[in-house]
């Protein structure tokens, strides 16, 4: 499983020879938009967290480049169905086989809204089992109870939290993420796009470290293997 970082919460994720692309935000993100070009990025699937859009931004043209099939929430997958997209819903605790592995919806604690105000169903984040590894891409949430469920079922690889503050966990907040989903390898997400969520690298580094557990912060375009 190969997993690329795009800027914010945005992932390239490749398995089993098929791409998979989450939240896809880079035409309006200053730290990637000359790094990465839309046009070359491969997906037989978009996976959408929640409508906000610094998560859903380029979902439309890249679906219309690739002929990829979007997967979210119900609301959001009529949204884009609504426009002719190929969609997959999903909900809350449901999870699916697909030819790339194992998804399942979980909670999030977030809001949705599209950028026109319209209801973008509630947020989530997905849990993927793949290629005998497991990841979980908790999207923007807060710190919650919730994520003790996920290795009740499902023993983690990689936690790919949101690190930023200010709208979703910070990095106290994640370190007590990874406790619960019982994770210490964690993929930083979420952070620097804008002031509101900068954040200092080495110190998030080194609390993480001294809590005995592994974070990693990847250049935009950088690739990890799993």
């Amino acid at each position: 499983m190969k997993i690329t970082f795009y800027g914010q919460n945005c992932l390239g994720i490749e398995l089993k020879g098929i791409n998979l692309l989450v939240d896809p935000f880079i035409t309006g993100n200053d730290l990637a938009k000359d790094k990465i070009n839309i046009k070359d990025l491969k997906a037989d699937y978009i996976l959408l967290t929640h409508a906000h859009q610094d998560h859903t931004l380029d979902a439309e043209e890249i679906a219309k480049n690739t002929g990829a099939t979007i997967i979210s929430n119900y609301e959001i997958s009529n949204h884009y169905e609504d426009k002719g997209f190929t969609v997959h819903p999903m909900n809350h605790g449901g999870s699916k086989k697909f030819d790339f592995g194992k998804l399942k919806y979980v909670n999030a604690i977030h809001t949705s809204s599209f950028p026109d105000g319209s209801y973008g169903g509630q947020p989530g984040g997905f849990v993927l089992e793949g290629e005998r590894k497991n990841i979980y891409i908790a999207g923007d949430t807060a710190l919650t109870m919730d994520m003790k469920l996920i290795p009740m079922q499902t023993k983690l690889d990689l936690a790919i939290l949101p690190i930023g503050d200010n709208f979703t966990m910070g990095i106290d907040d994640a370190i007590t993420a990874s406790d619960f989903v019982e994770c210490d390898k964690v993929l930083g997400v979420h952070y620097d796009t804008f002031g509101y969520i900068e954040i200092d690298h080495e110190e998030a580094k080194r609390k993480f470290y001294d809590a005995g557990k592994d974070l990693m912060l990847l250049e935009i375009g950088e690739s990890i293997e799993l």
